[in-house]
């Protein structure tokens, strides 16, 4: 069987193909204003060299904030749904998934067949996303990709208590003017992070295998602010933890779609 699972979200739409169980095609563009648009080419993308011809796609799954401008999905899944579903394709064993996007944050707690038990998500506000990061960046005037590193080379501990981005970032010019050194405002802001979303996560009870999802996955420093907040020694990341929710609608519809 082959089946699409299409995330359209606020700042990316990502596309995935899957064949048999077996992710076969990625692809990803900026969602931009034209969310339809933008759900058409990533699904170009992800077939391009593939093999395989859109009319051979027997279901398509969509999710996401823009999932209602996915005229292509037969099947449309739910945010919590599709975490759910790609925790339990890439790691079977999991009980808790974090998504982290660019505006919003959802974790789960999931069963054994993948089912979703209890739930929390973030309010509307960038402080508890990945674009707290990325605003922090800029005002610590730094490249976001070097963020992460930056915090890793500190030991020390600073609490930044704003829980709003603008706050915070007049917290961190404050920061600056001391004299702190950037590696430990970096750390201060990847520990603001990781304590929000820890906090979510220990609403619905902390289980071992924990896994994240999403572009924020990548940064190493947030990674290890979560691990360490969460008093765990490993985290589960998907290999392209930004496709992952695509992947959970692909799989929901290969399941429902029948």
């Amino acid at each position: 069987m082959i089946t699409a699972g299409i995330d359209c979200g606020a700042k990316n739409t990502k596309a995935v193909i899957l064949k048999d169980d077996k992710i076969i095609g990625r692809g990803s563009v900026l969602t931009g204003f034209d969310q339809a648009q933008a759900v058409k080419e990533s699904l170009e993308i992800a077939l391009k060299n593939t093999g395989v011809n859109q009319d051979r796609i027997e279901h398509i799954g969509g999710t996401g904030s823009g999932a209602k401008s996915i005229q292509q999905a037969d099947v449309t899944v739910n945010d919590l749904k599709a975490i759910a579903a790609a925790a339990k394709f890439f790691f079977p064993n999991c009980r808790t998934v974090a998504d982290i996007g660019a505006e919003e944050v959802r974790v789960a707690k999931v069963n054994e067949k993948g089912n979703v038990v209890d739930f929390a998500i973030n309010e509307k506000c960038a402080a508890g996303s990945g674009a707290f990061i990325e605003a922090m960046s800029r005002a610590l005037e730094t490249p976001l990709e070097q963020m992460g590193p930056l915090a890793l080379s500190s030991n020390n501990s600073i609490q930044m208590n704003a829980q709003c981005t603008i706050f915070a970032e007049s917290e961190v010019v404050g920061l600056i003017h001391a004299k702190t050194a950037k590696k430990d405002i970096s750390k201060a802001i990847h520990d603001a992070i990781a304590g929000r979303i820890v906090s979510m996560i220990r609403r619905i009870g902390v289980n071992p295998d924990v896994v994240i999802m999403g572009g924020v996955a990548y940064n190493s420093g947030f990674v290890g602010a979560l691990q360490r907040e969460l008093c765990l020694e490993k985290v589960y990341i998907p290999e392209f933890p930004e496709y992952a929710a695509a992947t959970g609608a692909a799989a929901v519809a290969a399941r429902d779609g029948r």
